[in-house]
């Protein structure tokens, strides 16, 4: 048995390391061009975007970009998915080296009024796509889906439920073999847009969550936690670890196969993360004037109980007409002829409502008035 064991984990490790080359393989495939690579220039004659930011939309984002250069060759556009935080501070900009300072932040966690605040020619908060967070686990020996009630998932992320057959796994869970196996929470140790979309969700459902945590995008975890950087990285480890269980954006649990729970939503139903339940959380999303809104707690029978929006930072105004004119041009792009790109990716295409505000906002960023 033991010797059994052994080759099962051997396999497994090396199975761990190939998805984590394959993983990141796709990343980079998506990317025309990083600023981890030489240094970057604007072509001749034309204009160079620079962006920093969430991780959770990067393969939508790399994808638009490369796609909107091979259109638009006069405007390169790099992007540095390095989570929604770090994208916060290279925004605003103060203490930031330059070869950090940005044209464009990227954040799945809308920033604050203090933050706002901080940037002196203003700022626009572009919601140009949304997803899903997922739990993903890792049981082998289970079969089927596993179901999650609200109950169990807050238990779990709040260290209070530690083992797989716990009672209220088991309730949500008939005849499925459940160990007695010890639960490992996978965690981002980064700031991060997906923990703030995760952890607003527990703030509306769980009044202890609320009251030990709230919603933020660093978070001490209870309990049994493992850590990882983006959603690379939490997806890769709980690929590599029996008996986890981790919250990650939908697509970088797609990319690796992770199998996701299906969860208990507001009206008491049972729902996997899909393009069409997704949407039907958000389709009754009324977009306030500053475009800063959150569904923490979807209604509908049918809707997912766990999406976000993720926002483009703009300034109102940029040191020029051209930059200003390019900064509309691409996300006018994103919105419109970019939104068909989504689904594919595991992203959820933004309803025409939902748009045409984003697009008239977006209209209004100019050039920077001289002094």
């Amino acid at each position: 048995m033991r010797v059994y064991r052994a080759f099962h984990m051997a396999l497994r490790g090396a199975a761990f390391l190939l998805a984590v080359v394959v993983l990141m393989g796709s990343l980079q495939g998506c990317s025309p061009k990083d600023s981890k690579d030489e240094k970057v220039t604007a072509p001749p004659g034309g204009v160079l975007l620079r962006g920093a930011g969430a991780t959770f939309p990067s393969w939508l984002y790399k994808r638009w970009f490369e796609i909107y250069h091979n259109d638009h060759p006069r405007t390169a556009i790099v992007y540095d998915s390095v989570g929604s935080g770090e994208g916060i501070r290279r925004f605003i900009g103060r203490n930031v080296k330059e070869e950090e300072l940005v044209d464009f932040g990227a954040s799945d966690a809308a920033m604050k009024d203090e933050d706002i605040a901080q940037v002196p020619n203003g700022v626009l908060l572009l919601p140009v796509t949304a997803g899903s967070v997922v739990l993903a686990y890792n049981l082998p020996d289970l079969e089927g889906d596993l179901k999650l009630s609200r109950n169990a998932y807050t238990g779990i992320f709040l260290g209070e439920i530690k083992k797989w057959n716990d009672p209220a796994i088991a309730k949500t869970n008939p005849g499925a073999k459940l160990l007695k196996l010890s639960i490992a929470t996978v965690v981002r140790q980064d700031s991060s847009g997906t923990t703030y979309a995760f952890t607003k969700h527990l703030d509306a459902i769980s009044e202890k969550w609320r009251a030990q945590h709230g919603p933020a995008t660093l978070v001490n975890w209870p309990g049994n936690a493992m850590r990882a950087k983006g959603n690379e990285g939490v997806a890769a480890r709980i690929n590599q670890s029996i008996g986890s269980i981790g919250y990650v954006s939908y697509e970088f649990a797609r990319k690796l196969g992770l199998k996701l729970a299906v969860l208990e939503n507001k009206e008491g139903k049972f729902v996997k993360p899909t393009e069409q339940s997704c949407t039907a959380a958000l389709s009754a999303t009324e977009m306030p004037d500053n475009l800063r809104v959150f569904v923490p707690d979807p209604a509908g029978q049918n809707s997912y109980p766990i999406v976000t929006f993720s926002w483009i930072l703009l300034y109102k105004n940029y040191p020029d007409a051209e930059k200003a004119k390019s900064v509309r041009d691409l996300f006018q792009w994103c919105l419109l002829d970019g939104q068909k790109y989504a689904p594919q990716l595991g992203y959820v295409r933004l309803p025409e409502n939902v748009t045409g505000k984003i697009r008239a906002a977006l209209n209004t960023i100019g050039p920077r008035e001289r002094q």
